[in-house]
């Protein structure tokens, strides 16, 4: 690991100052992206301020005892990360679109030695701070002219150093995976559809939810694969001509079927293909007209800006907070303003202007009816969004079908996760897309060598994606010792491929189906396996199913913690998390609290640092603990026995909460794209290996798992996966979330090093979106 002392003089970070400012619309996880601006700021050596009611750098013009340029210190800033908004506020400048609004903005920055800003912003503001960039030395000369800077000072601050992160819920800005705001908003959005199918089951209602997305239907887009829904309008790719009566159709099918609801959602900026726009009360009148349906409208409106961030938001707003300080530290005069960015699992940075640009070419495309053009332009994440939607929610009559003749098999293993059953239930309709026979296994490899094995058709898994734990029933159990009972079952339902759903049991599972295959024929078909289990440990991806819902169990938990704590006597909570022999969800959800300590197995220690972080918590109150030999009870105590007059100890642990509960959004969505495409690769396999009437494969790459790695998912056989593997303590040898450990303690005040080789380095929109070619 680098010296992060020498890297920081290197860097001449002492002595910098860095102004951050939020802009545009609110969204949340702001805060926590202020708050590691700010830490990590300080921990470099430099001087770090906010700008109030920013957007337009208003307040570098108007300064007065509520408007100014305030220094930031570490108390201030202890709870921003679980708060909602953003505290420092966001407003418009008319001022800052002229020039002489701008060459004030640029005395008050010279005047505090600013020469480095951090936006978090829209593409509007973003582009407003790269054009004050461009005039910054022009603004200089004229501040010199006019005797307000000396020549001096002018040299000393010729260069302004500009560095954004994307603060919108919409997700409408090209160049990043996600927006910070995103998956917050997805949240309220899907809380409220979950909470809607109740009463529209009871009634037998139809629902038109209006969600916000004047010009990117991406949160309509989203949602809707998450809930499942039956319609989705959404401004880049109109409905066709005829779409009335094909949705009502549709909706009169659904019904048919034995649905007793149905949900549509709206854009507010959807359009039909002649630019018409498509108004949800507009789609009630048409439903009420044509069906005859009790129908309600409901517009969420802001309600998906408000509540406090999600652990996707305050872990994406923390990582990129601490890129945006070493971006702004690395720059030099000649290198562009750059945004950093999410591609995969992994940050990088882009020029903004090619962003910006990016952006504007897909409001252009829209405006000209160049479709398509306008959904390939918003990035594959976007565009894998929209076709796997499609594939999933308009069911092909039989004579449209490709007919196959194979029979696949899905099972879970393990102990459950949220998204299985969103998972199985994309696996069960592009399977029939594709074709294919598809058989539901109850209760894993358990039920498997009992026979417990039936077709299961398309509409056996409506509902299925909002629901948590397994529907199928999942077991533990591992096949070996009933290999031969399990081989029998294949041959008698004549199962062609596998589809394995699970954890670290399923992943030891489909080895050890691999291995049986020199005895077994039946063994010899196409297997893939996805990851799924809370505990994020299995070798060859870097998330799992399940994790971020566990998350979001425990980070409810400590903002629920700390609110209980709010106004009594100092005191530190000692929570005890799942994960085995993994720290994932120690590390990473203390990074989303906001924890001071995270103790997991695979970074030991011993009691001198647990006596030092009990003196550091004597100045700062939090912690969560995870550990094999130093146990909860232990540290408990420990941290109770040496904190006496000043402060006392509470103990939790959260136990199976964090396995149950609805999926989140992001669980659903990832389950359901990854599950499409693993049964895209199974049919796949199955013509490859279909030779002279039967289904034989025997190679390496006909078992694989299917993970994220970094940026891309892709397909791993699973025996090649058995070196990277720890299996005594049920990890993997390399987890790339071991990188985020000294952040999280740089966040908590700490004295540490922080490893910058795996930092982001600046990249053309171009070359990432040829990277981007698994992009989920």
């Amino acid at each position: 690991m680098p010296d992060t002392k020498k890297f920081i003089e290197n860097l001449s970070g002492a002595g910098k100052c860095i102004g951050v400012l939020t802009s545009g619309g609110d969204a949340q996880g702001m805060n926590a992206a202020v708050r590691a601006v700010v830490r990590m700021g300080i921990y470099v050596g430099a001087k770090v301020y906010f700008i109030h009611e920013m957007i337009y750098l208003d307040i570098l013009i108007y300064q007065n005892e509520r408007h100014q340029l305030l220094y930031l210190n570490y108390i201030f800033l202890m709870p921003l990360c679980v708060q909602g908004g953003t505290v420092i506020g966001s407003a418009r400048c008319k001022d800052f679109r002229t020039h002489e609004g701008r060459l004030r903005a640029a005395l008050n920055l010279v005047q505090r030695g600013i020469t480095n800003l951090c936006v978090i912003g829209g593409d509007g503001s973003l582009t407003g701070a790269n054009l004050f960039r461009e005039e910054w030395s022009g603004l200089l000369d004229e501040l010199v002219q006019s005797g307000e800077i000396s020549e001096e000072a002018s040299q000393i601050y010729s260069a302004l150093h500009i560095v954004g992160m994307v603060g919108s819920i919409d997700n409408d800005f090209c160049g990043t995976d996600m927006t910070i705001g995103t998956d917050s908003a997805l949240h309220r959005i899907i809380e409220v559809v979950d909470a809607i199918m109740t009463t529209a089951q009871s009634h037998q209602r139809t629902f038109v939810l209006e969600v916000m997305g004047r010009h990117c239907g991406y949160l309509a887009l989203v949602s809707a694969l998450a809930c499942g829904a039956d319609w989705v309008l959404i401004p880049e790719m109109p409905p066709k001509d005829g779409w009335e009566e094909q949705m009502c159709y549709k909706l009169s099918e659904s019904r048919m079927r034995g649905s007793r609801l149905n949900i549509i959602i709206v854009a507010e900026g959807a359009t039909d293909r002649h630019g018409n726009p498509i108004s949800s009360n507009a789609v009630k009148e048409l439903v009420v007209r044509c069906l005859g349906f009790d129908t309600r409208v409901t517009v969420l409106g802001h309600v998906q800006r408000g509540g406090t961030p999600s652990a996707f938001d305050r872990i994406l707003a923390s990582r990129m907070g601490v890129e945006a300080v070493l971006a702004l530290l690395e720059a030099s005069p000649g290198t562009p303003a750059c945004v950093v960015s999410l591609c995969g699992n992994q940050a990088v940075r882009v020029p903004l202007m090619e962003c910006v640009q990016m952006t504007q070419e897909v409001q252009k495309a829209m405006d000209e009816k160049r479709f398509e053009e306008a959904v390939r332009l918003r990035g594959r994440s976007f565009e894998n969004n929209l076709n796997t939607y499609k594939l999933l929610s308009h069911r092909k009559i039989d004579s449209e079908l490709p007919h196959s003749s194979f029979n696949v098999a899905v099972l879970n293993v393990g102990a459950p996760a949220a998204g299985m059953n969103a998972a199985v239930r994309s696996a069960v309709r592009v399977g029939i897309t594709e074709g294919h026979t598809m058989f539901a296994v109850s209760d894993g490899f358990e039920g498997f060598y009992k026979g417990q094995i039936k077709e299961i058709k398309w509409g056996d898994v409506g509902g299925w994606t909002g629901q948590g734990g397994s529907l199928l029933g999942t077991k533990r159990t591992l096949p070996a010792k009933h290999i031969d009972k399990i081989a029998e079952q294949m041959r008698i339902h004549n199962i062609n491929a596998l589809l394995v759903i699970g954890g670290f049991e399923a992943f030891e599972s489909l080895l050890q189906l691999v291995d049986a295959r020199s005895r077994y024929e039946e063994f010899c078909v196409p297997m893939c396996m996805l990851p799924a289990t809370i505990s994020n440990n299995v070798s060859g991806t870097d998330l799992s199913i399940g994790a971020d819902t566990s998350l979001n169990a425990i980070v409810e938990t400590c903002d629920r913690i700390k609110q209980s704590a709010s106004g009594t006597k100092r005191r530190v909570f000692i929570i005890e998390t799942m994960g085995g022999y993994c720290g994932y969800l120690a590390t990473v959800g203390g990074l989303a609290a906001g924890a001071d300590a995270a103790y997991i197995y695979e970074e030991p220690f011993d009691i001198r640092e647990l006596q030092s972080n009990v003196e550091h918590l004597t100045e700062k109150m939090k912690t969560n603990i995870l550990h094999r030999n130093y146990t909860t009870d232990f540290i408990y105590q420990l941290y109770n026995e040496e904190g006496k007059g000043v402060f006392d100890c509470r103990k939790n642990v959260l136990g199976h909460m964090q396995q149950g509960g609805a999926p989140s959004p992001f669980d659903r969505n990832f389950g359901t794209k990854i599950a499409a495409k693993a049964m895209q690769w199974i049919s796949k396999k199955l013509k490859e290996f279909y030779r002279e009437g039967r289904v034989f494969a025997n190679t390496e790459d006909s078992a694989c798992l299917l993970g994220m790695r970094r940026r891309a998912l892709v397909f791993q056989p699973v025996v090649q996966l058995k070196d990277e593997t720890d299996f005594v303590h049920r990890i993997p040898k390399e987890q790339w979330w071991l990188r985020l450990r000294p952040l999280m303690k740089i966040l908590a005040k700490y004295k540490t090093s922080y490893d910058v080789s795996d930092s982001g380095q600046l990249e053309h929109i171009v070359r990432l979106r040829a990277k981007d070619v698994s992009a989920i």
